[in-house]
């Protein structure tokens, strides 16, 4: 008897038990790579409270000049991004 139970069992584990093993953890991944609406709520926060930070940031540096002509802020606008020389970059072939 214990020389049948042990092939069976194992064959029922090689082909049933472990192909549902592994399409759980591919449902369950699948699932998990999409935002939640939890996360879709905080970057709306995050990127709201950026776009404040930086239009502080643009009105503080327009008082500065305003009060000091030789300061001249490090951007121009909000959609220029950081200024960037390109030539400071090193190609690394």
């Amino acid at each position: 008897m214990e020389d049948i139970l042990v092939p069976v069992m194992a064959i029922g584990i090689l082909f049933l038990g472990l192909p549902w093993l592994i399409m759980h953890y591919i449902t369950k991944w699948k699932t998990a790579s999409g935002l939640t609406s939890e996360d879709e709520i905080l970057l709306d926060s995050l990127n709201d409270t950026a776009r404040r930070l930086e239009e502080r940031l643009m009105t503080i540096e327009r008082i500065i000049a305003a009060d000091h002509p030789e300061f001249s802020p490090r951007r121009g606008s909000a959609d220029a991004g950081p200024d960037i020389d390109p030539a400071s970059y090193r190609r690394s072939n």
